[in-house]
């Protein structure tokens, strides 16, 4: 997942932000949810809730589970050096690349993947 991810992030013709990086090839390993991947378009560019890094949170969204959630940003900070996007960024610390094949990668290792399904009418994060 972490290839495709990387494959479409800033790529034309769509140049995906992070976040829609790392949903699309999500959907692209999995067959669920596309449309997370536009819902996904306001939160590259540090503009995610709490500015967070937009790859990381994509990469929560999609396992809908505060707990999975909340291994995926200690596995992500640890590796990248924090959770905020400008923080990141500004140290230096990973870049955009970087974060998004991080997340990608600690999403296709997360469990919860296959607890959920796009078809049941729940999209990811608990929403409908």
């Amino acid at each position: 997942m972490k290839n495709l991810a990387l494959k479409v992030f800033r790529a034309p013709p769509q140049r995906l932000n992070c976040a829609q990086a790392v949903a699309a090839a999500w959907h692209q390993t999995t067959g669920r949810n596309a449309a997370l991947v536009t819902d996904l378009g306001p939160c590259g560019g540090g503009r995610a809730p709490g500015g967070v890094c937009g790859a990381l949170h994509a990469a929560q969204v999609i396992a809908g589970d505060e707990a999975v959630g909340g291994q995926m940003a200690r596995q992500f900070a640890e590796t990248a050096g924090g959770l905020s996007c400008r923080d990141i960024r500004r140290r230096g610390l990973a870049s955009c690349a970087d974060c998004v094949a991080l997340a990608a990668e600690i999403l296709a290792t997360s469990r919860s993947l296959t607890t959920t399904d796009s078809s049941s009418g729940v999209s990811y994060g608990g929403e409908k």
